[in-house]
């Protein structure tokens, strides 16, 4: 399996879509470039679902012009060749059209639903989830302090103020996760930490974000000896994924650990320990340990070192 099939598997990742669908005929606010409009709905980490039905809400331009009109704040995230998808962040529009947007379905939690929805909707919640974010945190702007406003037809925020014009574009924040694994007369075994605010028994990979002037392999080094006091070495890229709670980018890793004594020393986690693989079946079948979800880059590098298929080159 190649990197890109890997990476395909993980919850928000896969996602197709034309990024850039050609602009409408004298760039009008008001037209739709693609044919048919879908409008998410988006509200912190919940996104606008239809009870009924089980599903994302989609608006229609007609439903959405129903609650007073409000497609200069929408965000364009791309074109199927079918339709053309925006979000919509409620939490910036006005009180009036917040209430009349809630009033037409409920919003839910998008991280418990990743699970339950086919993987390209899961995807374009994901991003939409990012989106709708970032343009929260982007009112203002960051060279002159003027309000910004949604320039229409993209994902860019521009400066309101005639003598900037500054022009925002969404920003990723790139973080890597790593399974450290080690093989001596114990056996072949896992790095796994958990912090206080997880779910009870759940330890996964020891993740961290990159910092300015470090690759991600750095990033990598510094985080588990940090976290965990363990120096690692022979470190392979694995898979990656989009990480919408939290704008990050997800790369994923494996890596060799040289020394095996655990020291907990920011404080970052609550406990780390080494897993043998033939202790791990009994720990989960006793609720002893638990795992991340199977849909996440977490449990995939879980799932390869298990499986004996740790990549070589």
């Amino acid at each position: 399996m190649d990197h890109y099939s890997r990476s395909a598997r993980n919850a928000f990742s896969g996602l197709i879509l034309n990024r850039k669908p050609a602009r409408p005929a004298g760039d009008a606010a008001d037209t739709d470039p693609g044919g048919r409009e879908a409008y998410i709905i988006v509200r912190g980490d919940e996104i606008l679902f239809d009870e009924m039905r089980g599903e994302p809400l989609l608006l229609s331009a007609r439903m959405l012009e129903d609650c007073d009109g409000i497609r200069l704040e929408t965000m364009l995230l791309g074109d199927d060749g079918q339709t053309s998808y925006f979000a919509v962040s409620i939490d910036r529009l006005p009180e009036r059209t917040a209430r009349c947007l809630s009033g037409l379905g409920s919003f839910q939690p998008l991280r418990p639903r990743a699970a339950t929805l086919p993987p390209h909707t899961t995807a374009l919640l994901g991003y939409a989830r990012s989106v709708a974010s970032w343009h929260n945190q982007t009112r203002f702007c960051s060279l002159c302090g003027h309000p910004t406003a949604p320039r229409p037809f993209s994902l860019a925020q521009a400066c309101t103020n005639p003598a900037c014009g500054m022009e925002h574009y969404p920003r990723v924040n790139p973080a890597m996760i790593v399974l450290v694994h080690h093989e001596d007369g114990e056996g072949q075994r896992c790095l796994l930490g958990r912090q206080a605010g997880w779910k009870p028994r759940v330890y996964s990979a020891v993740s961290g974000y990159v910092e300015p002037g470090e690759s991600a392999e750095d990033a990598v080094l510094r985080e588990v000896l940090e976290e965990t006091g363990i120096h690692v070495t022979d470190i392979r890229y694995f898979c990656s994924q989009p990480w919408p709670f939290s704008n990050s980018l997800m790369l994923g890793f494996h890596a060799r650990a040289t020394s095996t004594l655990i020291r907990l020393n920011d404080e970052e986690l609550e406990d780390a320990r080494w897993f043998t693989r033939a202790e791990i079946p009994a720990l989960l079948e006793s609720g002893v340990l638990a795992l991340p979800a199977a849909e996440t880059i977490s449990r995939h590098l879980f799932d390869a070192w298990y499986a004996g298929r740790v990549p070589t080159t």
